[in-house]
């Protein structure tokens, strides 16, 4: 059985050069963006305030209700469940098809003021292995509770929804080890609604509980 290998990952922010003032602007530009900025908007939080839970909005929800004055439609866009899409097309189409109908409801065109606009951005990712193997559930746990959050964030997000991948990290190779039930209690787990290191600390009494068994 392969031993699980722990990475972890480095951001390098990167402006788009393309900005929105107002609704369809920003209607344009979430259909066009590459995944990476739809990612970016969407999931920096979780990294950056993993202190917080829980999370702040995603950033489309903010810059239209902090900026635009739109309460109704910043309520809507900020109840994308995340946890519930397998692909960033999906999570797009959601955005999307909640501005279509705010701006077929809407009869004027509501623009930020200047120096507010929302400007587009994404995230270059460096990946680099750490030097941390584990060769069974003991191993696994103890490096867990060491490991950089960075590291934990890149095998639970990066690896479903920005690598493409249909399942997390951890998930799949607790099954690779035939510990179908653990990876199926990982797969249950909402990383959304807490915070990054209330996340370790779940998965380590998880992974704990089964390797006493």
């Amino acid at each position: 059985m392969q031993p699980f290998v722990f990475y972890t990952k480095y951001d390098q922010t990167l402006l788009l050069g393309r900005r929105a003032r107002n609704l369809q602007a920003l209607l344009e530009g979430i259909k066009s963006v590459p995944d990476a900025s739809l990612y970016f908007h969407t999931h920096r939080f979780l990294l950056q305030h993993h202190f917080l839970s829980p999370e702040p909005p995603n950033d489309f929800a903010y810059w239209v209700t902090e900026v635009l004055n739109d309460d109704a439609l910043g309520e809507r866009l900020s109840s994308a469940d995340l946890v519930q899409y397998d692909s960033l097309a999906d999570l797009r189409a959601f955005f999307v098809d909640a501005l279509e109908e705010s701006l077929r409801q809407t009869e004027r065109v509501v623009d930020s003021p200047r120096g507010e606009e929302f400007h587009f951005m994404a995230s270059r990712i460096f990946v680099l292995p750490t030097p941390y193997t584990a060769e069974g559930l003991n191993d696994f746990a103890s490096i867990l509770e060491h490991i950089s959050i960075s590291a934990l964030y890149y095998h639970i997000f990066d690896a479903k929804l920005r690598l493409g991948h249909d399942d997390n990290d951890f998930s799949r190779w607790f099954a690779d080890l035939g510990h179908e039930g653990l990876a199926a209690k990982m797969r249950l787990l909402d990383p959304y609604t807490q915070t990054m290191e209330g996340l370790r600390t779940q998965i380590l009494s998880m992974v704990r509980r089964y390797a006493n068994d």
